[in-house]
């Protein structure tokens, strides 16, 4: 364990409760958490590492606090879970042999697609329409959920608006697609922490304290948002993948 300087810790708990509110509910907490962990100074591979732990300990809170309380048809997802797992741990090794820049353009497209299609569809998730899939559309979304699950192993944010925004597609109002994004991003975190722990690039003196923090964040975060319903989740939502799509924008042109 590394000295750690006491503001340090009291700005990786602050910056990790923040993260995990945001992200147990749509996502996008690796806007606040990963940049908190650059700003101690260790490497982008071990921040990314890092924020997998304390992101784990998060959403594991967040999922468990949303089966609780009924939010998510968990006979339907815990078919996609293996999924997801392996699609992570495929993405979190490729990632070490392949720049992850080539990712980016993709992404911002998509984030782009996706803020608009909700945001022009202003009763989209309001109500629960999910009737079951075809067997052509269970094996789409199995490629798309295979894809999510690299992608949150390979780069990573904006995994849990993309996994909420597949789920809104195939009818679930936005707390019940909320509530299943959560299992399978929690089944992607597990997945690539194994291969960053394999790899010894995770910081625990600095995972460890901002995972506590995030299980707390993702308890507040979650029982807020089930308590708030649609209606907030669908706001939470436009504004990360806002954020999230400035992000990849200054990124791609190295702005910052």
């Amino acid at each position: 364990m590394e000295d750690i300087n006491l503001y340090t810790l009291l700005f990786l708990v602050l910056a990790g409760f923040i993260a995990a509110f945001i992200d147990s509910v749509v996502g996008g907490g690796g806007l606040i958490s990963i940049p908190a962990l650059l700003f101690t100074g260790i490497s982008p591979s071990a921040a990314l590492a890092t924020n997998k732990l304390a992101g784990t300990m998060g959403s594991l809170t967040s999922t468990i606090s949303f089966i609780r309380a009924g939010k998510v048809d968990f006979k339907f997802v815990i078919k996609l879970f293996p999924i997801t797992v392996i699609g992570a741990a495929l993405g979190a090794y490729v990632v070490h042999f392949v720049s992850a820049e080539i990712l980016k353009p993709l992404i911002l497209i998509l984030l782009v697609i996706v803020a608009f299609y909700t945001l022009v569809k202003k009763d989209w998730g309001k109500d629960a329409k999910y009737k079951g899939l075809t067997r052509k559309k269970m094996i789409l979304l199995i490629v798309i959920i295979f894809a999510i699950g690299f992608y949150d192993g390979f780069l990573g944010p904006g995994t849990g608006s993309f996994l909420l925004f597949s789920f809104l597609i195939i009818g679930f109002d936005f707390v019940q697609a909320a509530g299943n994004a959560r299992i399978l991003n929690f089944g992607s975190n597990i997945a690539a922490l194994i291969i960053f722990l394999s790899m010894g690039t995770v910081n625990f003196a600095y995972g460890i304290p901002m995972g506590l923090a995030m299980v707390a964040g993702a308890l507040v975060g979650t029982n807020f948002a089930i308590k708030k319903g649609a209606s907030y989740v669908r706001i939470l939502f436009i504004c990360v993948t806002i954020l999230l799509i400035g992000k990849n924008v200054l990124n791609y042109f190295h702005i910052f």
